[in-house]
């Protein structure tokens, strides 16, 4: 039995807009999940900090050290800079627990969004 071309199309529109839908969801979760990634990243290299005694010249080269070794073993992304900047960003929105329970609910609300 053929179908009919307005069938046809249908039928791929409907494909489509399935799978152009999940790429969206999977690029929103992978934007959400380096977010709180990199927010806890920067809560690690605070409290570490705080354990040194000279915080200026000891977060200084806690991080130079930290991206030498993720550089050498993640690859890029992972400069002084970028770590600088997930420090700050920790700093900036550390309001307790809020912003890291936050997050995660997002993280699961999106996995059960997409999974169902």
């Amino acid at each position: 039995m053929k179908q009919s071309p307005n069938t046809i199309d249908l039928f791929y529109n409907e494909i489509t807009e399935l799978i152009v839908s999940a790429r969206k969801s999977i690029v929103q979760n992978i934007n959400l999940t380096m977010v709180y990634t990199y927010f806890e990243v920067g809560k690690i290299i605070v409290k570490h900090e705080q354990n040194g005694k000279e915080r200026a010249e000891y977060g200084k080269a806690l991080i130079k050290g930290l991206s030498k070794r993720l550089t050498k073993k993640l690859g890029k992304g992972f400069s002084q800079r970028n770590l600088e900047q997930m420090r700050q960003f920790y700093l900036t929105y550390q309001i307790p627990q809020t912003l890291s329970a936050e997050l995660k609910k997002l993280l699961i609300f999106s996995w059960f969004t997409v999974k169902y």
